[in-house]
């Protein structure tokens, strides 16, 4: 999927990232971009490019970041449409995939008032920028890679790099992927996998965002990472108390890939905005880990209104993620 987007969304996105004017502007740049190439990482490495070139200002990138952490959200909002002709899995995955949006959401709406007028993340990543600056670039071995890109390869080749065709395709094989993911849960829960998960793998709020922290790290994408935790949540094998902080962890595991976009072009700047993706992450935990039980209100309220029709669920991914922050991009321009 991610690839079909890029096949049609990359070069928009681009385009996009060097238009903005205002923090305004950028935030839902940000959110809008990202949307269409499914991709923190994509997003904030075009960012830290951009800056690297002379492109773009730190003061310009910052939002961009922080409207990516928000359009990355998408593909695990996506996910749960595959449970949506069964209203109990329907309610528990759509309030797992959405706390992640909330999280994010709210972080923005504190964070970013204080950015414009402190801009105290660029401060602070500035600070860290001059510590890593000489560090240089590194490349993390991604498994999932190694399995997943000759297969890619081989559909791209036969389908004639359509992204239309791609996407389509992508989408059959998430839904019927994820229909017998949710199917071997249930059968699994009868024996120990239930005790695994609950009792060991998110038996503490730490551990829980350590895992997904570690695993967003091996795979480079929050995206996968978030989007796993859906079906578990729709099976009735964890509930969106645990999952909560695995997404935080994922938030943090994803800054990883601009780090070392940043770190390969040895430029200042770009090392700067690539570290501002990191502490919006860490202060937006510092605040709303504490404060858990906001962002999981709405979400499990969210949840319970996206029954009264199937509708709701795919209004609201159209909604948040692409006609209001082109709207807004539009008339504030």
């Amino acid at each position: 999927m991610g690839v079909a987007f890029k096949f049609f969304g990359k070069g928009f996105a681009e385009t996009l990232l060097q238009t903005t004017a205002s923090p305004v502007i950028g935030l839902f740049i940000g959110i809008l971009a990202t949307s269409i190439v499914q991709s923190s990482s994509t997003t904030t490495s075009i960012t830290v490019g951009i800056v690297a070139v002379g492109g773009l200002q730190i003061e310009g990138a910052i939002p961009i970041i922080m409207g990516a952490n928000i359009g990355t959200t998408i593909t695990n909002t996506l996910v749960t449409t595959a449970h949506i002709y069964r209203p109990d899995e329907m309610r528990r995955a759509f309030a797992v995939s959405t706390v992640h949006d909330w999280f994010n959401l709210l972080a923005v709406i504190v964070l970013f008032p204080l950015q414009v007028t402190t801009n105290f993340i660029g401060i602070s990543a500035s600070y860290l920028a001059t510590i890593f600056s000489n560090v240089g670039g590194l490349e993390l071995f991604n498994p999932l890679q190694i399995i997943i890109k000759p297969s890619i390869d081989l559909i791209v080749n036969v389908v004639g790099k359509s992204g239309i065709l791609l996407l389509i395709l992508s989408l059959v094989v998430l839904f019927i992927a994820l229909r017998y993911i949710v199917i071997n849960l249930k059968t699994l829960v009868i024996g120990r996998v239930e005790i695994f998960f609950d009792q060991i793998l998110f038996k503490t709020s730490a551990r829980a965002l350590v895992i997904g922290l570690i695993l967003t790290v091996l795979v480079q994408s929050s995206s996968i990472t978030t989007s796993l935790a859906v079906p578990l949540a729709g099976a009735g094998i964890l509930t969106i108390q645990q999952i909560y902080p695995y997404t935080l962890g994922a938030n943090i595991g994803t800054t990883i890939t601009a780090m070392l976009a940043a770190m390969v072009t040895g430029q200042i700047a770009a090392v700067t905005v690539a570290f501002s993706h990191f502490i919006f992450n860490v202060f937006g935990i510092f605040i709303f880990l504490p404060l858990k039980m906001i962002p999981i209100f709405f979400a499990e309220k969210l949840a319970e209104y996206s029954l009264r029709s199937k509708l709701i669920p795919i209004a609201y991914i159209l909604l948040v993620f692409f006609l209001f922050p082109l709207l807004l991009i539009y008339f504030l321009e």
